[in-house]
Order: C-alpha cells, then structure tokens, then sequence
C-alpha cells in the first residue's frame, strides 16, 4: 500500500494545470483554465480546471477529479498505476509503506481491501496450478495474457482452502468480505470452491469482490461475493477499469450480463464491454456510464428472460438521460449469448449488431404495443396507461416529446390528450440551482467555504449541525483535517474521500466554489459568521426540545440542570423582545 503522507506530497508536486495540459489544451478564463472535455463529445467548453484547488471538473458530463483521478480517466490507469505514473513524472520513488493505518481509510475498510489482495492473489497462484481450470480458459477461447488482464483466478475445490492464506480462519475480516460461510453451528467454509474466480475492482483500483463462474454443469453457474463494507452490487460494474480507454476511443459502452462475456469480447477485440453484478442494470449504473460515453448499448439474449432484463434496464435507465445521450438494445439469437456470438460469428459482425441496435424509443414502444390489443379502445387505452410513468420518468424533454407524438399515432389519441392524460402539461423540468449565495443553506456555505479553506474544518463543531444532505460530508471532512498533522489540501481530501459515500456530494459543491473568487480573508470572514448563525441555531433548537420537554412533562418534570438552562433561555428571548 502506498503511505497517505506520499500522496500527500505528490499532489503538492504535481501541478494539475501542466499535467492536463501535456495531453488537452487549456487555456486562461478568469481564475482558472478551460478547454473542451476529453471525456465526452463538445463544442463549446465545459471541462474546467482549477489551479488554486488543483482539481477538473466538467459542467457537461460531470466527470471531476485530481491529477491522480485525470491519470486514472484519461490514461486508463489503476490507482496504483495512476500514482506510479504520476511519480515517475514528479521524480519521486514510492516507498516502502510501513503497513500502518493512521492515516488511511477507516480501519476496517482497509483491513477489509488487504484481505481481498490476499485472496486474489491466492487464486490467480492456484490457476497457474490448475491444469483443469487452464484447460477451460483455453477452451473458451481466452489466452493467459487476458486472463491476467483481468486476474483471472481460480478457487480449487475443497472446504477451508483459504486456511493456508489466513492462518487466522476465524478471523471477523473473512467473514466481513464475504469469503467464508459461517453456518448455525459456528463451524466456517470457503464461499468459492472449483471456480473460475473474477476479481470486482473499483475505481481506485482495489479488489472489492469476486464472481466465480463453475467449471461444469454445477449450479449455481455465477456466484458472487455479497454485499459487504466494499461492495455494492448496484453501484459497481465488471470490466469498468479495464475498458477506460476503449470507452473513450469508441464513445459508446456495451453492457452484457455475465463476467465470461466481458472478458470474451475484451478477447475478440471488443474491449468497450462491462457487466453488471448479479443484478438488474440500476440508475447509478447508468449515471456512471453516461458520464464517460455518450452512448449505451444493452446486449442481451433474444429468450424471454432477455426481454425482460432488457426491460428493467429501459425501466432504471430513463431517470438518467439526457437529450445528448442515447440508449439502445441488441438481442442476440437465443441460442446465443455475446461469448459464444463473438466467438462464432467474430467482432465485425458484432460491432454490426451494436452499430444497428434497437432505439431506445423503439423497444419503450414495441413492448408496450406487446401488452395491449391496439385493435380495441381497451387495448389503446392501456397503451397511455402504461406509458405514463415511463414518461413521468424522463428527464430529457426533446425525447419525451417524440414519445408522445408516436404514442399519440399508435392510441388514436390527439397530441395535447395524450400530455394531459399522461399529466405532463403541468411537467416542467427542475432548473439548475442558480449560484445566490443567500440563498444557499448555512450547511452548505459552510461545505463551500471548508472545501476553498478545508483548515477551517478544524473549527467546526460538529455537535452543533443540524441535520442536513451536507452534514455527513462536513463531519468527515473535520475528521480528516483534524487527523492531519497539516492543513490538507482539496486534492488531498478528494483522494482521501475516493469511494466515499460523501464523494459525488464533495464533488458537486467544489465544483460550485469555481464560480466564488473569495479571497482568504474573504472566506475566513464568513466563515466565522455561518459559525456564529451555526452557535445560535444550536441554541434555538435545545431551548425548543426543553420547552416540548416542559410543555408534555410540566417544568416540575425538567432536571434541575435542565430547569436553570430553561430559565436562561427563557430570560434571554424576553431582553430580546
């Protein structure tokens, strides 16, 4: 593991504004340096990059980060091989970590990765002495040097195998990770047993989980690591690391369901594919996507259960589009999935069947029309039913548009009928919040102001916030400048925030302080009077809680410390009125 203090210092080395520049052209606007985004398709500049809080952010597609996030992005890289990278560069040698924790992530949470390192690497050493395993690659078609691609393992049958690993079998960690079953009697088993072994890895670059594939006719034929502190199913997606840079190339991602299937494409040439986790595509998987590709393409088998997977993906996909962006679907013949087509049928052909995949608008419309009978009135009216909440849940008004006016020839219905049925006359699209500063919540100045001076967290006290979308994120930011020796930088915490669940909050409000050229002086002003406004609002709200208090119990059931404070309170709104 890298030290936090090499981090540290490589981002005060690295200057953000030189490093993208070498590979997009900035150029000066105000305060900071813009340029078009390179990681999605623009004429006009949105992608910003600020040299006094040493980060990107893209106002079109989202995408924001550190110099280490822009070497991950742009480059492909892993976080290890980002920070290698960016050393290299620097002139710096990473040293030898000392395996201490006092300035990493939460304790379990960095025990939790170094568990999972341990066991990817225990796997990919048992493929290696697996002629079984080796032989069921080869069979599929796979080469050694995409299994190491994409650490490619293998978990050999037997009960405890990870015994030899963690000589500490009962330890809470295994359990914790999800690679040992403990069962009612306390007795414990290895999850994985004779399978083909995939390791999940985030952006960061970490293992998070696993899915093994059986060897055979075993069921059932993908398992996966539940859910723990590092894996969300709904939030990640196979492949993702590995595909940066063809989805960049390509502008266009692939989803397919099964990790084989990835990694089968990735052998054929296609190496824009992902899969998602044992679950149904979600909206957050969307969202990630959409942020690096301009262009979705849902692969899947042409059977029944296809249909409906595809349908649910439509269903979690709507929330998040855009008028710029684009959904399609391809179903594969049904005795195929994309592994066996590609390998039969080869990467040109298909590259062809995701050039030519079915519109989103399309597939909405097609299986609609499958529910109802358009030769009766019934029929036509279901179609509007049906229809409706799939409207309600767009985003995008251009295609909303386009789907009333087709619904409106399929029903028989007139335009402005069909809008008012579907309730979307009254629809207006939520504007983007505009940058007023009093209008902001005292929460979220105070996010703003330490995210400009993240010092001043050291000040905060956070007993006092009330609850509040930013409070989370302003409690952690004060546990990390507190536990910092020196003031931290923005990159710095941002690093230390990646895979957070107050991340993407973090980023969209430093991406607003781009448009608030305050001074030092200026920000440590108000910020001592949002502390002031923060004192008096706890205050208000303990004077309120003791008077419900005094008002259900009488003053005779307060405390006697309870009572004073009550009085104190009381004396204090009578001067003031």
């Amino acid at each position: 593991m890298i030290p936090e203090s090499f981090i540290q210092d490589l981002l005060a080395r690295v200057d953000i504004v030189d490093l993208i520049d070498s590979y997009v052209p900035l150029k000066k606007a105000g305060a900071n340096y813009a340029a078009c985004c390179p990681f999605h398709s623009e004429k006009t500049p949105s992608f910003t990059v600020s040299p006094s809080k040493q980060f990107y952010h893209c106002f079109g597609c989202g995408a924001h980060g550190t110099a280490i996030g822009f070497a991950m992005e742009y480059q492909g890289l892993g976080f290890v091989d980002a920070v290698k990278e960016l050393a290299g560069r620097a002139g710096m040698t990473i040293p030898e970590d000392d395996r201490g924790h006092a300035h990493r992530e939460p304790g379990q949470t960095r025990n939790l990765t170094e568990v999972m390192a341990r066991a990817a690497h225990y796997y990919k050493e048992q493929l290696k002495r697996s002629p079984k395993a080796i032989d069921y690659l080869k069979q599929r078609g796979l080469t050694g040097e995409i299994a190491a691609k994409f650490g490619i393992g293998y978990a050999p049958d037997g009960w405890q195998n990870l015994e030899t690993v963690f000589p500490d079998y009962n330890a809470s960690e295994l359990l914790a990770a999800g690679l040992v079953i403990e069962n009612e009697s306390g007795r414990r088993y290895d999850r994985f047993r004779d399978r083909v072994m995939f390791p999940i890895v985030n952006q960061k670059g970490d293992i998070i989980a696993f899915g093994g594939r059986v060897i055979g006719q075993g069921e059932p034929k993908y398992l996966n690591s539940p859910e723990t502190p590092l894996f969300e199913k709904g939030r990640e997606l196979f492949g993702l690391p590995q595909a940066r840079q063809a989805l960049r190339e390509t502008d266009i991602a692939v989803v397919v369901e099964g990790y084989m299937d990835v990694v089968a494409l990735a052998q054929h040439g296609v190496g824009n594919a992902v899969a998602t986790l044992g679950t149904a595509t979600t909206a957050i998987h969307v969202q990630k996507l959409l942020r690096q590709v301009d262009r979705i393409v849902f692969c899947f088998d042409g059977d029944n259960a296809g249909r409906k997977a595809a349908w649910r993906a439509l269903e979690n996909a709507l929330e998040a589009l855009a008028d710029n962006k684009s959904i399609g679907f391809v179903f594969l013949p049904e005795e195929d999935d994309p592994d066996s087509f590609v390998r039969n049928q080869g990467k040109e052909a298909f590259e062809r069947r995701v050039k030519e995949a079915m519109p989103l608008s399309d597939f909405l419309l097609r299986e609609l029309a499958l529910r109802c009978d358009l030769t009766s009135s019934e029929g036509k009216a279901k179609l509007i039913y049906e229809a409706k909440p799939l409207l309600l849940k767009l985003p995008t008004p251009l295609l909303r548009l386009q789907l009333v006016k087709r619904l409106a020839e399929a029903s028989g219905f007139a335009q402005a009928e069909v809008e008012r049925l579907c309730d979307l006359k009254s629809y207006i699209p939520p504007a983007p919040p505009k940058a007023k500063r009093n209008a902001l919540s005292l929460t979220r100045r105070l996010l703003q102001l330490i995210l400009q001076t993240p010092e001043l967290a050291r000040q905060l006290s956070v007993d006092l916030l009330p609850e509040s979308p930013e409070r989370s994120a302003l409690i952690r930011l004060h546990q990390l400048v507190a536990a910092s020796p020196e003031g931290p930088s923005y990159a710095n915490l941002r690093e230390r925030l990646r895979g957070a669940p107050e991340e993407p909050l973090i980023e969209k409000i430093a991406a607003e302080t781009l448009g608030l050229p305050l001074d030092a002086e200026e920000v440590e002003a108000e910020f001592r009077d949002a502390l002031d406004k923060l004192e008096l609002g706890g205050q208000k709200r303990a004077f309120a809680e003791l008077q419900a208090k005094a008002h259900r119990l009488g003053v005779a059931g307060l405390t006697q410390e309870e009572k004073q404070e009550y009085l104190r309170a009381l004396a204090a709104s009578g001067n003031k009125g």
